[in-house]
């Protein structure tokens, strides 16, 4: 039995032995060979078979889900993507070749030992690869199990709010060069994290940040140069845009998302899709970061009990159980987002942060000026990589280029779960700005963990005196506040490197080398009610 079923606690009621056929050819509908690797337990015939479609090569030491899977009666059919890990063609980053799965679906329906009942797995990419799919109808297609993956790419995670998200960006330029230049070994990868963070720090940092790709690799990246080159344009997108998919998506979808990962706004827009679509979706939100939440016991077994159902026809986990934060505890919801009030905690003078209106008497704005050159950090978040998370962020709040507003201790305590917003009323120096707002926890010894946070590119031009209004949409939470904890706000106008750093000059990323400072004033007078948005149970006192 694998470790992985023993640590978990989803040992199979009977352990099937697992046999394995390794490099297996399959032919893509133009021609091109891909390989895979098909695990089976020996004692089954024609048992249902979960399909993985990766770039990222075919499982290693660190991989034990075919096993997992193949000892509980399923055989696995475990692909690499044209261009990766020995299969033919090109490979051409978020852009998945639709002959690869024509051709796939044809050769396994011709495979004697295919039983005709299919279902899909997989995160990140591989999550995508299921929304790639869903481009064809598949009669025996039973369930899509999908982690940390929305359908569509643009929005979330290349150019969330209009910034690029240069550190996510790069970071995974970065995570499949190391993997293709080592030939897919380990030990490279392994080796190559020894010095990855500086080389990645270095790169985010490059003037223009079109040559960003030279600096972390030694060569230009094809598909990099296309996504800081296009930046949000939705024509060039449409590759990587599978929403209108949703109608030929699988009878069950299961959902598995993080608080901390940048791909969930995407995935809760799918939870609506597919519902509104007739399936039958179960959302699992946990408090992780990219990747993270598969293997732990929750997510696993909660993936596990979907998967098993969904092949058998029984009932399986259905509707929404999320993680609320601060309380520590999970809860199941009829609907996301649960019944809620927008409720406003207002901007005040001197750092407050209330649900008083603003005194008629205050006008003076609070200040602070952004430099690209020393651009403002983060930490922690939706960051790609092994730190994302709550980080403590009082080095960040300390800095000249960073707002706070906080409130008083909470006397009871304040539970809050849905989406958040914040609108501020401000004025800059330039017209080309950002405008970044984080929500934190602040508890009693003083320490401020980040819950979620977002970010808006200001891109027309004006009279640099004109108060604009500033919406931004940040990432939905479920979370407490305790008693004696205080809720703060954070603005800024950077968030290095997790966004690209905004030039200030209206010049695009790719090719801009000035850079340009601002000075900045957030209105909080009652002309100019700049507030956050949380939501609040309805009967909320």
């Amino acid at each position: 039995m694998s470790l992985l079923s023993r640590l978990f606690g989803v040992r199979p009621a009977v352990r099937h032995p697992v046999r394995v056929r390794r490099n297996v050819e399959i032919p893509a509908a133009d021609g091109v060979r891909l390989l895979a690797t098909h695990y089976y337990p020996a004692n089954l015939a024609r048992p249902p078979l979960v399909l993985l479609r990766s770039p990222y090569g075919r499982g290693n030491a660190f991989d034990p889900l075919p096993k997992v899977l193949t000892e509980r009666g399923y055989q696995v059919l475990y692909q690499s993507l044209r261009g990766t890990a020995g299969s033919g063609g090109r490979f051409d980053g978020f852009a998945i070749d639709p002959a690869d799965a024509h051709g796939t679906l044809s050769w396994l329906r011709g495979q004697p030992w295919f039983g005709g009942v299919l279902a899909t797995w997989g995160a990140s990419y591989l999550g995508l690869a299921q929304w790639e799919l869903a481009a064809r109808h598949i009669p025996e297609w039973k369930i899509a199990v999908i982690q940390d993956a929305p359908s569509s790419f643009a929005e979330g995670f290349m150019y969330p709010g209009g910034a690029f998200a240069s550190g996510n960006a790069l970071g995974w330029v970065q995570l499949v060069d190391t993997m293709f230049s080592g030939g897919f070994s380990l030990s490279r990868q392994l080796l190559a994290t020894i010095t990855a963070g500086r080389r990645l720090r270095r790169a985010t940092l490059t003037l223009p940040l079109g040559e960003a790709d030279q600096v972390l690799t030694g060569h230009q990246v094809s598909w990099f140069q296309e996504w800081i080159r296009n930046g949000p344009d939705q024509k060039y997108w449409t590759r990587m845009d599978h929403r209108a998919n949703v109608d030929r998506m699988p009878p069950r979808v299961y959902l598995q998302g993080g608080w901390y990962d940048f791909f969930l706004p995407g995935m809760l827009d799918d939870h609506a899709s597919l519902l509104a679509a007739g399936r039958d979706v179960r959302l699992l939100v946990g408090p992780w970061g990219h990747g993270k939440g598969l293997y732990t016991r929750e997510g696993m077994r909660d993936a596990l009990a979907a998967l098993d159902a969904a092949v058998r026809g029984d009932d399986g986990p259905s509707g929404v159980r999320v993680f609320v934060t601060g309380a520590n505890r999970w809860l199941d919801l009829p609907r996301w987002p649960p019944a809620h009030v927008p409720t406003g905690w207002y901007l005040h003078p001197g750092g407050r942060l209330s649900r008083g209106k603003h005194p008629a008497d205050v006008r003076s704005p609070s200040r602070y000026r952004y430099d690209p050159g020393d651009p403002t950090p983060t930490v922690g978040g939706t960051a790609l990589g092994v730190s994302p998370g709550p980080r403590d962020n009082r080095a960040v709040e300390a800095r000249p280029d960073v707002l706070t507003f906080t409130t008083a201790p909470l006397e009871t305590d304040l539970q809050v779960i849905g989406p958040v917003r914040v609108r501020l009323h401000a004025r800059s120096s330039i017209p080309h700005v950002d405008y970044v707002a984080r929500l934190c926890d602040v508890s009693p010894r003083g320490r401020s963990l980040n819950l979620c946070d977002g970010i808006v590119r200001l891109t027309q031009g004006g009279d640099p005196t004109e108060v604009r209004a500033v919406d931004i949409t940040l990432w939905p939470l479920a979370h407490r506040f305790v008693r004696g904890h205080r809720i703060r706000l954070q603005v800024s106008s950077g968030a290095h490197p997790r966004y690209g750093r905004n030039p200030g000059t209206g010049e695009p990323p790719a090719t801009a080398r000035e850079l340009r400072a601002s000075d900045h004033q957030i209105f909080h007078d009652p002309d100019h009610p700049s507030a956050l948005w949380l939501p609040l149970a309805p009967g909320t006192p």
